[in-house]
């Protein structure tokens, strides 16, 4: 819901391309004919030649110097994600619209430490992240089902270490790939409780706004002036076309129940205490205004956070408790915590980091210890601007080395597997195009593609 960070202009231009190629996107209309903008038919799916440029120009963006981006290549990925979609639909294949709320909710957060702030990521695109998420969500379901139906094709194939160590023994020995140096690293995250005085203070603010609300004062003034919420602040504290799952549970339990127009006593969550006033209900979904208000924490609860850490650093240091014992029991950090405290590179799913991919203050105080070494704790500030210390543990550190097969034999075996599974996507391409209603617009009949749309495509263009 409210989530805040740091990053300057190029890492924001660079880190959040996906969201304007994603944002950019129109509408797609359905026809059986190639019509201006439609370059190619799939089933009954449709490319815009919209979709080829902006995708162009995102991926020539974002790929490497070393990385050849072709429109014929862009145009061959869309062609081949309308036939996952086209046979997803005869097979029915699909994915729950919990499962696309929740695959945006994670692009969305990635946005956000990217960009360094959810007001920095709704100022750059000029819309709420209630209205990017409803912009993102058609595509992103089209992507996920497309990505389903591949994963049934491919579900069932495997690989064996000697088809590994035959993929490894064919690559050119000057082509093997430079692994950079990767870490792997825990974490116990101790987040300061607000004072009962402090937490009073908060409800007893909200008490005050909502009388002067109820005695006349705009709502919308209200929220400019007092919101602590920055995402939602500078529009008059409004959200618009809330659906359930969206936004944190205790805050739907309290809006889904307001008729319009009442102002809800002050509640909490875990991002402070609100007040909401509905605006609007169609159905099941809500317009509605809220004022967000957080606890006040002070330095003496921060040093109780370091100092608690501090005894918790001693316990596991003298054998008391392992690292993973004490995250289990004591960390704040929900996911690190049930993973005995092993934070997890979202980009890649795994726990290893290269090192630059770290945020810098973790960077740092990782940087002098040896494995199995713990940090004192450290400062940080999170997304939403929540204030704490963490403990760190070095658990792993492998220096940048030529892939090979001690070392890296997972991650070869990985790219081994990936390169089998592309290669029934392709059998399987070629299989579906045989039945598969096709046209392709004439300005791409030069392109050199992997499989043969071109002349699955002459089939039907008589």
């Amino acid at each position: 819901m409210m989530h805040w960070k740091k990053m300057n202009m190029k890492n924001i231009k660079r880190g959040a391309l996906l969201l304007v190629l994603l944002l950019a996107q129109p509408v797609l209309a359905q026809s059986d004919r190639l019509v201006d903008g439609i370059v190619a038919v799939v089933g009954e799916n449709i490319v815009l030649k919209s979709d080829v440029d902006q995708q162009y120009k995102t991926q020539v963006r974002q790929a490497p110097e070393d990385k050849k981006v072709t429109k014929c290549g862009v145009f061959e990925e869309l062609l081949l994600e309308k036939l996952l979609l086209h046979q997803a639909k005869i097979d029915s294949v699909t994915v729950s619209d919990d499962e696309v709320a929740m695959n945006i909710d994670r692009r969305i957060q990635v946005f956000i430490q990217q960009i360094g702030s959810r007001q920095k990521l709704e100022q750059y695109y000029g819309k709420s992240i209630l209205e990017i998420k409803n912009q993102m969500t058609p595509l992103i379901k089209d992507q996920m089902v497309a990505q389903r139906m591949m994963q049934e094709i491919q579900k069932d194939i495997k690989i064996t270490p000697s088809e590994v160590r035959a993929y490894y023994n064919e690559i050119p020995e000057d082509s093997l790939p430079v692994i950079n140096t990767q870490i792997e690293y825990a974490e116990i995250v101790r987040f300061p409780d607000p004072t009962e005085e402090a937490e009073q203070e908060a409800i007893d603010r909200l008490k005050k706004l909502r009388k002067r609300i109820k005695e006349g004062t705009s709502f919308s003034t209200m929220a400019v002036l007092y919101s602590e919420d920055p995402g939602s602040a500078k529009k008059g504290g409004e959200y618009k076309g809330i659906k359930r799952g969206q936004f944190v549970k205790p805050f739907e339990a309290v809006a889904f129940n307001l008729e319009v127009g009442e102002i809800s006593q002050p509640f909490k969550t875990e991002y402070g205490y609100h007040i909401v006033q509905l605006q609007m209900k169609r159905g099941e979904e809500l317009d509605l205004r809220h004022i967000l208000i957080k606890p006040k924490i002070s330095p003496g609860q921060l040093r109780k956070s370091r100092d608690f850490l501090d005894s918790v650093r001693t316990l596991i240091s003298q054998d008391t408790l392992t690292f993973g014992q004490a995250a289990q029991r004591f960390s704040d950090a929900e996911e690190s915590r049930l993973n005995q405290g092993k934070v997890v590179n979202p980009n890649t799913g795994d726990t290893r980091w290269e090192t630059g991919q770290l945020p810098k203050n973790i960077f740092y105080a990782l940087e002098e210890l040896k494995p199995g070494d713990l940090s004192k704790p450290v400062f940080f500030r999170n997304e939403e601007e929540k204030e704490g210390y963490r403990l760190l543990k070095l658990l792993q550190r492998r220096e940048a080395h030529v892939a090979n097969l001690t070392a890296d034999y997972e991650r070869i075996k990985q790219s081994a597997l990936s390169a089998k599974k592309q290669d029934a996507l392709k059998e399987w391409v070629d299989e579906k195009l045989t039945n598969t209603y096709l046209r392709v617009n004439n300005n791409y009949l030069e392109c050199d593609f992997r499989q043969d749309w071109i002349q699955n495509s002459a089939k039907y263009a008589q």
